[in-house]
């Protein structure tokens, strides 16, 4: 975002800006309630499969999960490359758990159960949160289910938590995969936000930069919302794009005319 744009609105940095403190994240009741369910998922040492569209708010609600999780309980692992074959995941499971990645696959399945194992009787539970999970290798996705297999299927030693796009749950719903599919205990969907959570949501972006005022009109929020599906992404580059059609129009507020410029102008093939 222009310094015009600071400058006339007076604020104190870019609103819509993706480096956000996890302290600053924002989530609807709606999102809340999912860290809600994941939290007690996790505590009873379940898995989970968590699925929304592109910008949902996939990632705000694992961020918050993390701060909701106890450290000297749980011990969480994140992986957000999984476009790897079956070999290559492990070693880099490994390299995240502070094991050698060294070995073949056989020889590294067996350390990283070791080492879950060695976390269980140290009274720490781990959980595994493999993102864009539906970039996952088939022969990947066709061991992951062995990975939570200890005692004979008969400990919960291993909480995995799958996030995706929806084409994951249709994965999943493979014959091939049901294996897997039977151990997920709860399959949660990101839902929609509504067109009074973008406003809040706009509000609290601009009181976080020091501005108190909404400079977005209703009618412009609502075709903010409409035109983005409340993808939070796609609502940050809208919003900055008529901020800054405001700035250089010398307007103090983005109505509707100014809000479908700039939505205009962003999916122009020429923008």
């Amino acid at each position: 975002m222009t310094t015009t744009v600071l400058t006339h609105f007076s604020l104190s940095a870019a609103p819509f800006a993706k480096e956000l403190p996890d302290a600053d994240l924002w989530l609807p009741p709606s999102k809340a309630l999912l860290v809600d369910q994941l939290a007690a998922a996790l505590a009873d040492r379940q898995q989970v499969l968590l699925f929304g569209e592109p910008g949902s708010g996939k990632t705000c609600v694992l961020r918050t999960l993390r701060h909701r999780l106890p450290q000297d309980q749980f011990r969480l692992t994140y992986c957000a490359n999984v476009t790897l074959g079956r070999r290559d995941f492990y070693r880099q499971l490994a390299l995240a758990l502070g094991l050698s990645p060294c070995g073949t696959a056989a020889s590294l399945f067996h350390a990283l159960t070791t080492h879950i194992q060695e976390l269980g009787q140290a009274r720490l539970h781990p959980v595994l949160i493999l993102d864009e999970a539906h970039l996952l290798h088939q022969d990947t996705l066709d061991h992951l289910h062995v990975l939570l297999n200890f005692d004979w299927d008969s400990r919960s030693l291993l909480s995995l938590v799958l996030v995706g796009l929806p084409e994951l749950r249709d994965r999943l719903q493979l014959r091939r995969n049901r294996s897997l599919l039977s151990r997920i205990h709860h399959r949660l969907a990101l839902p929609p936000i509504g067109v009074a959570d973008t406003a809040e949501y706009l509000r609290l972006r601009l009181r976080r930069v020091g501005c108190d005022k909404d400079l977005f009109a209703p009618d412009a929020v609502a075709l903010l919302h409409q035109s983005t599906d409340g993808a939070l992404r796609d609502i940050d580059r809208f919003a900055s794009w008529g901020l800054l059609l405001a700035a250089r129009k010398k307007r103090r507020l983005v109505d509707r005319d100014l809000m479908a410029s700039a939505i205009e102008s962003e999916l122009s093939p020429a923008a």
